[in-house]
């Protein structure tokens, strides 16, 4: 697979099964996995550095767990126990935002930004849905 350029471009490498799945209708859900293909590039070069190897196992896995838990969560049905897989979610994506401040001098400022703004984006996206399923 090539790198992903823009979103946009990215959608159309999903497989159709997942794009048309009732969970791809959240655009929460589709950045995060957008997300997660941009941090396994990202991994590509912070392996190449000795310290950058600790950064890429911790944020690699804290991308994933943004998407793992909506997707866990959504398995469970609406409300309370959703909600609870959502905040899940918005504690990964900011700890995927730490990992990617500490990557910053393996990565370019530009990389880093942008991470940081679909991190923002997302955790924007979700806590509005965590605030309705809550109550």
């Amino acid at each position: 697979m090539d790198k992903p350029k823009r979103f946009e471009e990215w959608q159309e490498t999903v497989p159709l099964r997942i794009r048309n799945g009732p969970l791809w209708k959240a655009l929460f859900y589709q950045k995060s996995l957008f997300l997660y293909d941009l941090c396994w590039f990202n991994c590509d070069l912070l392996i190449k550095d000795r310290r950058g190897q600790a950064i890429a196992e911790q944020i690699i896995r804290s991308c994933g767990s943004i998407s793992a838990n909506i997707e866990e969560g959504y398995g469970r049905g609406f409300g309370r126990d959703y909600a609870r897989f959502l905040k899940y979610s918005v504690g990964s994506a900011r700890e995927t935002q730490g990992w990617y401040l500490r990557s910053r001098f393996l990565l370019s400022e530009e990389v880093v930004e942008h991470r940081l703004h679909l991190c923002d984006e997302i955790i924007a996206m979700l806590v509005p849905v965590i605030n309705t399923q809550q109550r």
